[in-house]
């Protein structure tokens, strides 16, 4: 009996489930730096920072940090359920929540 249970592999559109790492044997060959892409490459272009420039003027307050009682600006638009390429998920505004850089970074661990 397996003592984690399988996760998703991280390959954009992979349907594989993992034993353990982040990607399936398939793609654990791949380097990740290229796998990811740059930002224009992931869908972060003209058309995402118009349409998160207006999402932070609506929402002007990090989300986690008002939920504590604290008043922090946001900076970023962050994805609630991650899209990995998933374009529906992507531009899914019910998806989306506005976060301060330092939330973000916790929440997605890209500040270590």
């Amino acid at each position: 009996m397996p003592k984690h249970p399988k996760r998703p592999c991280r390959y954009p559109g992979c349907p594989n489930l993992c034993e353990s790492g982040t990607y399936c044997p398939e793609h654990s060959s791949e380097s990740p730096d290229r796998l990811r892409g740059n930002a224009t490459e992931r869908g972060y272009d003209a058309k995402w920072r118009r349409a998160r420039r207006q999402f932070l003027q609506k929402h002007p307050l990090c989300a986690n940090c008002l939920s504590k009682g604290i008043l922090a600006p946001a900076t970023v638009v962050d994805h609630i359920v991650p899209h990995r390429g998933d374009q529906r998920l992507f531009w899914d505004k019910q998806n989306w929540q506005p976060l301060c850089k330092a939330c973000h970074d916790r929440k997605t661990g890209s500040g270590l």
